[in-house]
């Protein structure tokens, strides 16, 4: 089926550049030479989609995975026997058969996985330590896991690679960067010879005292800017178009949508596009989001609905019946549409819908 045709029975369609993909993977990686550089794709993959980002990511040269659920991971396993794949949320009761089976990674956050983790693995199978540092979200504290240094449980438990996780990286200029960089080393000095992953997509650009022995960026991979407030680095990866369903014309006076929350001032021509929440486009850009028409930028008016979004598209000349609006691309960055939606990008990413067909290009 052609892209216009999918177009056409979707009501809107989703491209994912996976050159852009990996092209962003090769900058990252360039960020820190001889640094390996892995990839986080939990969520399939920021809504881009595993099954098709994740081998371009591997024949692009990665070789290391993180994602947030032993689900993922088993799905991931099945797309790249060979990887090297680490669970970001922890191991949950009972589960640690099915790492060991699959040959994936826990990231230990507590002294009950670790006693878990030993019992099943001996030693021989690897785990990774999450310390915390200042989120206190998961992880052993710091002092709790110093104390460990002495023992013999980090050998036991095959403890391969230390990891905190950086709590304001996309702000540079925040001390608590520097604090947490500074208690990051102290870790690593009291378990020598292990390695160490600090740096997110945004901490690759705090220099090289986050690098350490592995990077792990995602948003940046999925064309998210790492540098709030300076120009995107990365190359945009998704778009995201609609077809025209119906133009028609309002009157002065005459209200939009449900619970009439916006009111025509004057006589305007409307369009509506064939998506809406259900597709994972936010409600929440009801009068406030955008998007594009013949070049257009046109406003979107009243509250989106499941299926549908109304814009004004009196300044624009090529909207008709069956044409295409983009509502993620170009000027319209996932960072934009996030910010007119009152989020972020990676809740517009990741709430990306399934309901049009994913169209890959550039893999």
């Amino acid at each position: 089926m052609s892209s216009e045709a999918n177009l056409a029975s979707h009501g809107a369609r989703l491209t994912v550049d996976l050159g852009a993909v990996a092209g962003n993977w090769r900058l990252l990686s360039a960020e820190a030479p001889g640094v390996p550089c892995a990839a986080v794709v939990k969520a399939d993959a920021y809504g881009c989609g595993l099954t098709g980002v994740a081998p371009a990511l591997w024949r692009a040269g990665c070789r290391s995975f993180f994602v947030a659920h032993l689900s993922e991971a088993l799905a991931l396993r099945a797309l790249l026997p060979a990887a090297e794949i680490s669970v970001l949320n922890g191991l949950m009761p009972g589960t640690g058969g099915a790492y060991v089976e699959a040959r994936l990674r826990p990231v230990l956050g507590s002294r009950e996985e670790l006693d878990e983790w030993t019992g099943i693995a001996r030693g021989r199978h690897p785990a990774a330590l999450h310390v915390d540092t200042g989120m206190n979200r998961l992880g052993l504290r710091l002092p709790e896991a110093l104390a460990l240094a002495a023992g013999p449980v980090i050998p036991r438990a095959g403890i391969d690679l230390l990891m905190t996780h950086l709590v304001s990286a996309e702000r540079p200029e925040d001390p608590v960067n520097a604090r947490q960089i500074a208690d990051f080393a102290m870790l690593r000095a009291a378990f020598p010879g292990i390695p160490g992953s600090l740096a997110n997509s945004s901490g690759i650009f705090l220099g090289g005292s986050a690098h350490h022995d592995l990077l792990r960026p995602g948003y940046a991979l999925f064309g998210g800017n790492p540098t709030p407030g300076r120009p995107n680095p990365m190359r945009p990866v998704v778009r995201l178009e609609s077809a025209i369903a119906q133009v028609r014309m309002v009157e002065a006076g005459e209200s939009v949508g449900y619970n009439g929350r916006w009111t025509a001032p004057a006589r305007r021509r409307l369009a509506t596009l064939s998506l809406g929440y259900a597709d994972g486009y936010p409600r929440a850009a009801s009068n406030t989001g955008r998007a594009l028409v013949d070049g257009v930028s046109c406003p979107i008016l009243g509250l989106i609905s499941m299926d549908l979004v109304i814009l004004d598209v009196t300044e624009a000349r090529g909207a008709a019946r069956g044409a295409t609006a983009t509502l993620i691309g170009d000027v319209l960055d996932v960072d934009a549409v996030g910010a007119a939606a009152g989020t972020i990008g990676y809740e517009i990413l990741t709430g990306l819908g399934s309901r049009y067909v994913r169209h890959y290009v550039g893999g």
